[in-house]
């Protein structure tokens, strides 16, 4: 007797005892034990990299097109404290411009007449300042906002899927050469962009604490609103992001049962929807060395139907919920959990009310009427805060607009250099009835005027006139690295198809996703700049491809994070004209885009150096920027203004120009010999 008790005893400490874990290997057991400082080093040395190639562009590349308009937009703020030059575009990138122009202190003629152009060239290069050394500083602040949205991106994805996956996001991030070469410009597409993601990844850490973050999603979300109109779209799709947050969090952990909505009669505090431990993936959790989330809190052994042994999951009716990570368990294993504050499926509150209400007559039927009885008032404790949450947000992001135009201007004067244009029809009360500065609404004017404009566009070797609602898409395909394409892509799949992540997929791809439909019907076809959004967001969703417990899901991230740091090495230090090794590369994109995809006029300093070489040359030069050749040096003739037969020497030719060559300037690119290239965006063609 007494020995067949040992035996069962035995018996069931053996069914319910864990396989002893491997102990781990000296170079895991070294990275574990130096990762408080590891993981600092290696953000810290891919934001170095990023800042020295961004800084390093900034110092060789001269003024692009738009960069003297917003250079000298900022100086007359600083100045005349007035709306006066660029309208079209909110004061708050600009203002940020400024804080490197005060630093520079170039000298400024207020008295200056003509359009908001020739105020740029006239303040860098007939006012007696240093262009390179004015440039130079008003680029400062945008390279130092690209890094901190490099932490944002690094934060938002670490905390979905945990520190190798804020690892693989910052490395995608710092090594993009869209951001490199926009973020080492004077110029508002970055800043623009990165408030939209700060203001998403704030929107998700509402969900623990709603009454923290979500003032600051506003200003975030009013930031980029204050910096470009273009970001607009993005505030219906926050505002609502804002209201999901809130009711995330009014059913998340924390709460006491009684105020949670979901809270039913029978359910025990702390228990999810469905019985089991609320899950989340969240900040706050402790790490899994292997960058899972390390589940810190006490799990109940079930017994699986029909064995005297624990449930090992295998049983679809009975999952364990990971109780704080990304669905992992110590074994490396991936779990089922629920979504993060997922409402009562119907099936299962119907099943619940059915069973409540064919039961026996007792308070057990009692309690699921009154239940019944009380579903609308808790459907409208629900709704009244989320709705409060959204108008927050949107009042904060009201709020920081005001405070951008107030910043320059406290009597908020506004003394446009060029007339408005008017704007009639249903857009046009439509911006009348914005409560926004008066300055606001006429940059949408102006806005709405360039879209009507018959733009030409060109792409893949085809100049049209309009637009293609695919260039964007298409453009960003040439312009992406092959590895951040992939990654992203694969991360995107995976922060929708993976149960645990299927919460923040909203967050990450909705905003991008309606930017970049709205970008796609826009009538200027210039550039990827308009979508740098979407790099961003792909390196936050390339973290989910990681997967604890699938080693070859690694080593795949692994590699095609370092593809893409060659692929962008490569191009080093001319990241505008990029293009991905599918196309051919930096040296071919002028065959296939234009304009600030290739050449934003940036490459007059190096074409200076590059002539040179040719002592005595007769030079013919067809130049777009907005740099002045005979500063730097340049003295040649525009071959459109003489005779073909005249033009002999050195035929040199931006390559956005050369992209829409038609007539005389077709014809004697057609007759010369090609002599190389500047910067892979100007031409030269021997004659």
């Amino acid at each position: 007797m007494m020995a067949r008790e040992q035996h069962l005893l035995l018996t069931r400490a053996a069914a319910t005892e864990r396989p002893p874990r491997p102990a781990p290997g000296r170079p895991y057991a070294w990275l574990r034990r130096h990762r408080r400082w590891l993981v600092p080093l290696l953000a810290a040395l891919l934001l170095a990299q990023m800042a020295a190639a961004m800084v390093t562009t900034a110092v060789q590349q001269t003024p692009t097109i738009d960069e003297p308009v917003y250079v000298a937009t900022a100086t007359d703020y600083l100045h005349e404290h007035r709306i006066r030059y660029n309208p079209e575009h909110p004061p708050l990138g600009k203002l940020l411009i400024a804080l490197g122009v005060a630093v520079a202190d170039p000298h400024y003629d207020p008295s200056y007449t003509g359009t908001q152009g020739d105020v740029g060239r006239h303040l860098l290069y007939e006012s007696g300042n240093d262009p390179w050394r004015v440039m130079l500083w008003a680029r400062l602040p945008v390279i130092v906002l690209t890094l901190l949205f490099g932490l944002v991106a690094f934060a938002f994805a670490r905390e979905l899927t945990g520190t190798a996956g804020g690892l693989v996001t910052l490395a995608l991030y710092a090594f993009s050469p869209d951001l490199i070469a926009h973020g080492s410009l004077a110029t508002l597409d970055v800043p623009a962009a990165g408030f939209v993601l700060t203001s998403a990844w704030l929107l998700w850490r509402a969900r623990r604490r709603p009454g923290l973050y979500l003032p600051l999603a506003g200003a975030a979300l009013g930031a980029a609103v204050a910096t470009k109109m273009s970001a607009l779209p993005a505030v219906p799709v926050l505002t609502v992001l804002a209201a999901v947050s809130v009711l995330a969090a009014r059913r998340g952990p924390g709460l006491p049962r009684r105020a949670r909505p979901d809270a039913g009669p029978g359910r025990a505090r702390g228990a999810g929807p469905r019985g089991g431990r609320h899950t989340d993936i969240g900040p706050e959790r402790d790490m899994h060395p292997t960058g899972a989330r390390r589940d810190t809190s006490p799990r109940r052994e079930r017994e699986a139907p029909g064995s005297g042994g624990p449930n090992t999951g295998d049983d679809p009716r009975r999952r364990t919920p990971h109780t704080d990570g990304p669905g992992t368990s110590d074994d490396g294993r991936e779990r089922d959990t629920l979504p993060t504050g997922g409402p009562l499926t119907r099936t299962g509150r119907a099943r619940r009310v059915l069973s409540a209400l064919t039961a026996p007559a007792g308070p057990r039927r009692r309690t699921a009427r009154s239940a019944l009885a009380d579903a609308p008032a808790d459907r409208r404790r629900e709704v009244l805060p989320a709705l409060a949450g959204a108008v927050v947000v949107g009042l904060v992001a009201l709020a920081v607009v005001w405070a951008a135009y107030l910043a320059v201007d406290p009597a908020l004067r506004f003394s446009p250099a060029e007339p408005v244009p008017a704007l009639h029809g249903l857009r046009g009360r439509l911006v009348d009835l914005l409560p926004v500065p008066g300055a606001y609404r006429a940059g949408m004017r102006v806005q709405f005027g360039m879209e009507d404009y018959p733009w030409q566009g060109y792409l893949f070797g085809h100049l049209y006139t309009g637009s293609l609602w695919y260039y964007l898409p298409a453009a960003l395909l040439v312009k992406t690295p092959l590895g951040l394409l992939a990654l992203g892509a694969a991360g995107a799949v995976a922060v929708v198809a993976v149960r645990r992540l299927r919460p923040a997929a909203p967050y990450v791809l909705l905003p991008p996703g309606v930017l970049l439909a709205a970008a796609m019907t826009g009538s200027r076809d210039f550039g990827t700049r308009y979508a740098l959004f979407v790099p961003m967001s792909l390196a936050v969703a390339a973290a989910c491809v990681p997967r604890p417990g699938r080693r070859w899901t690694g080593a795949a991230a692994a590699a095609l994070v370092l593809f893409t740091a060659v692929s962008s090495l490569r191009t080093f230090p001319c990241y505008l004209p990029y293009s991905n090794e599918a196309f051919g590369g930096p040296a071919r994109t002028h065959r296939l885009l234009h304009d600030s995809n290739v050449d934003w006029g940036q490459d007059l300093g190096r074409l200076a150096d590059r002539l040179r070489r040719y002592p005595g040359e007769r030079v013919w030069l067809v130049y777009k920027g907005s740099g002045v050749p005979s500063y730097y040096g340049i003295h040649a003739a525009d071959p459109r203004t003489v005779a073909p037969q005249r033009v002999h020497g050195l035929l040199v030719v931006s390559d956005s120009v050369l992209a829409k060559a038609r007539g005389r300037l077709a014809e004697l690119v057609r007759s010369s010999r090609p002599a190389g290239d500047v910067g892979h965006s100007i031409s030269l063609f021997q004659r």
